[in-house]
């Protein structure tokens, strides 16, 4: 991987980079839209990848369906994952997926047959202080989206993993001190290609995520 390519990793899968590097493994990407699968493919090129969305149709192309193993259409809140196999996948990713479930606790129980045992779930979502940034376009401010449902906590989040057999390795603010470091660069590019800087540039800067990342027992 280049120095260029490493820089630009997204946030949620730099923890799975640090435990997996280039080996290969199975990933359940709970929220697979927003080319998730080809950004994934791009740093795991040795991964196996299985998404999960409610919908074909968000921020998706051709190209991410042909680089997935397998992609499962349904409403997490209904509880039935029975479509999904159990005791199959390494890694499960749930990035900014849980604060839009009404009863995500319950969604978290029933994804954690679906893990190996020693695999690792990365958890990641708008926290408290979200509540209180400035609002702007894209979401700052937990209730920019009005898809948003329930505020989630480290210890909330951390205690549902602990009850379902998961050790909790870390979690708490997500700071990436790269991501700031690269701010004025976001700035020139998004106004360059957006016309204005997306709300997401400011996240590392303010503290408005969360994350929890946990291996089952």
């Amino acid at each position: 991987m280049s120095l260029l390519t490493a820089l630009k990793i997204p946030s949620k899968f730099v923890l799975l980079r640090k435990h997996f590097g280039s080996k290969p493994f199975t990933l359940l990407d709970v929220g697979s839209g927003n080319k998730s699968a080809t950004d994934f493919k791009t740093y795991f090129p040795n991964g196996t990848y299985h998404g999960v969305d409610m919908v074909k149709d968000y921020n998706y192309t051709p190209d991410d369906f042909n680089k997935m193993e397998a992609f499962y259409e349904m409403d997490l809140t209904q509880l039935d994952y029975s479509a999904i196999p159990d005791n199959h996948f390494d890694a499960i990713l749930m990035a900014h997926i849980i604060e839009h479930l009404h009863n995500g606790d319950e969604v978290l129980k029933h994804l954690a047959p679906k893990l190996k045992s020693g695999g690792v779930i990365y958890i990641e979502y708008p926290g408290q202080k979200s509540t209180t940034l400035p609002s702007r376009e894209g979401t700052l401010n937990f209730y920019d989206d009005d898809t948003h449902v329930r505020v989630y906590s480290v210890p909330e989040v951390s205690g549902i993993l602990e009850e379902s057999g998961f050790n909790v390795l870390s979690g708490g603010m997500r700071r990436s001190y790269r991501n700031i470091a690269m701010m004025p660069i976001k700035f020139i590019h998004n106004r360059i290609k957006y016309g204005h800087v997306l709300a997401s540039v400011y996240w590392d800067w303010y503290g408005f995520a969360e994350y929890v990342w946990a291996k089952k027992k």
